[in-house]
């Protein structure tokens, strides 16, 4: 990062490292999944389709994500386990739950088409992630039983709805008449009243979920002279269906799972739920401080040779990153403002937002996962001619800030940093570019300051400042917020109609109070812009 004297802003970040011997998993949970469902119009009381690319996505961080190497999901969640001893980001629980919950959202998006072709995405679909630290695996094998039973008690009270109102009951007439009732008398509904065995007619995948998890095989990877094959041993990804997946039966059958995580010592019938969730890594941000949830381009700089982005600055690369920084401020209305640089946003919750209750972790992963699906999705509005080659993902953390002055110097600092960094690298291609090696062009530029970059780049340019002429975009950022600017609205006589704020995108200079100052309402301490957050699943 560059020096600057706003640094001291960093001291506010706080370490969220998982100690061990704490098996870490992460639980992704889809957001206002019923509403998607319904508009998206998905099969009742199961979706195969839908289950089935949910379990792709897991497929995909397993192989992914080297130290992931169980997973265990139905309906709309699922539940990654970590190696035990996993150094995976330092153990940091931000860091490791909103990449999980990022890459699955964008490879959601990704293979939607896939599995739905004749159903276009009316809206980003979103997941919200959480840490569960089992301190044990005796924890952990309760925690999968808890899972696996949900999975089973849903799974059979939803088929009975469905089949109730299927035969002509309402809603509220089939919810009425399952009030009360017992495993056994819905097993007894589904066979006496619609001729349905709930263990043999049920598929596996509704009735058990889905267990993905890494196994060794045996691969030819070429064959000697004499024609004899050369065998090498390679992790592949399988997906399988057990009844009970916290047996000690399951567990030994999965060699892997018992080398990374330890064996099960005994069966289990039933857990306490309260017991399981007294585990959760949950913690509370501070009440009345400003929320920053910053997010980041997770192996950015590859993506972008990947996908040739022009350098040193990709103009449609950066208008995409700005699109989906105003999605989420319109989704979610305590998000009063972002600055955004290339591959980094850093958005502002205002500090009387009650979104989630404040838990850190649902809102970093809400925001990471609809600010990853709005970038998979609005890929081809800003590359139409550019396949994406592979779904890109981020990283999230909240930091609380006490005071407005405070969160204008952590923005303060980020635009600075945007300064120095694209200085540097606009020499740094325009050097590259005139002949030298990249090695080279890092050696030229070593120990230069600003005014000695500038000075470069007239020379090579030929032309007089012409740092000062590049686009602001590039030199001061981007910043996101709801202006005072009306947006007419035609009525039926087509005349103007109501008028509602809009959110734009300006490049300013925020270092200097003269910005804060002409947009007071931004960073209004008495109110949240006027504004009342909807309600959020």
């Amino acid at each position: 990062m560059a020096n600057s004297k706003y640094e001291y802003v960093k001291s506010f970040e706080v370490e969220d490292e998982i100690m061990l011997p704490n098996i870490i998993v992460v639980r992704v949970d889809g957001r206002d999944f019923r509403r998607f469902s319904e508009v998206h119009e998905f099969q009742k009381p199961n979706d195969k389709k839908a289950l089935d690319l949910m379990n792709e996505c897991a497929k995909v961080i397993l192989e992914h994500f080297p130290d992931v190497i169980f997973s265990y999901g139905y309906s709309d969640e699922y539940s990654f386990i970590l190696k035990k001893e996993t150094k995976f980001y330092q153990r940091r629980a931000s860091k490791i739950h909103s990449l999980i919950v990022s890459l699955f959202t964008s490879v959601y998006v990704t293979k939607w088409k896939t599995l739905f072709p004749q159903k276009d995405l009316k809206y980003a679909p979103s997941f919200r992630s959480r840490i569960i630290c089992c301190a044990s695996t005796e924890i952990l094998q309760a925690y999968l039983l808890w899972r696996q039973y949900d999975c089973h008690l849903n799974n059979q009270y939803d088929t009975c709805v469905w089949e109730l109102i299927n035969s002509g009951k309402t809603d509220k007439e089939a919810e009425e008449m399952l009030k009360g009732s017992l495993k056994q008398d819905k097993n007894e509904l589904l066979y006496q009243c619609f001729n349905i065995n709930y263990k043999k007619d049920i598929p596996e995948i509704f009735r058990q979920g889905t267990c993905t998890l890494k196994t060794e095989v045996e691969d030819i990877v070429k064959y000697k002279d004499d024609g004899c094959p050369v065998k090498r041993l390679r992790k592949k990804v399988i997906m399988v269906h057990s009844e009970n997946i916290a047996s000690m039966r399951f567990w030994r059958k999965q060699l892997s799972l018992s080398k990374e995580l330890g064996q099960f010592t005994a069966d289990i019938n039933k857990t306490r739920p309260e017991y399981v969730k007294s585990f959760l890594h949950e913690s509370k941000l501070l009440p009345y401080t400003w929320i920053i949830i910053r997010i980041d381009g997770c192996h950015f700089h590859r993506f972008t040779e990947v996908h040739e982005f022009e350098k040193p600055n990709d103009a449609e690369a950066l208008n995409l990153m700005n699109s989906c920084a105003a999605a989420v401020l319109e989704e979610f209305k305590d998000i009063v403002f972002a600055y955004g640089v290339s591959d980094e946003y850093s958005f502002v919750v205002h500090k009387d937002a009650q979104l989630y209750q404040r838990h850190a972790s649902k809102i970093v992963s809400a925001v990471v996962s609809f600010f990853s699906s709005m970038y998979t999705m609005r890929w081809n509005e800003f590359f139409p001619h550019k396949e994406m080659k592979y779904p890109t993902y981020f990283d999230g953390r909240a930091v609380c800030y006490p005071s407005r002055e405070i969160l204008i110097d952590y923005l303060a600092w980020r635009q600075v940093d945007c300064h120095i960094n694209n200085q540097y690298n606009t020499c740094f291609w325009m050097l590259v570019k005139s002949g030298k090696s990249k090695s080279d062009a890092q050696n030229y530029l070593k120990g230069t300051q600003a005014q000695e970059k500038s000075d470069l780049l007239d020379q090579l340019s030929g032309r007089d400042n012409y740092y000062s002429r590049l686009p602001p975009m590039f030199r001061l950022g981007s910043s996101v917020y709801w202006d005072k600017e009306m947006k007419m609205l035609e009525n039926e006589q087509g005349g103007a109609g109501k008028s509602r704020k809009i959110v734009v995108v300006k490049h300013r200079n925020i270092i200097e109070s003269s910005f804060w100052e002409a947009h007071p309402e931004i960073l209004d301490e008495k109110c949240n812009n006027g504004f009342t957050t909807p309600s959020v699943v």
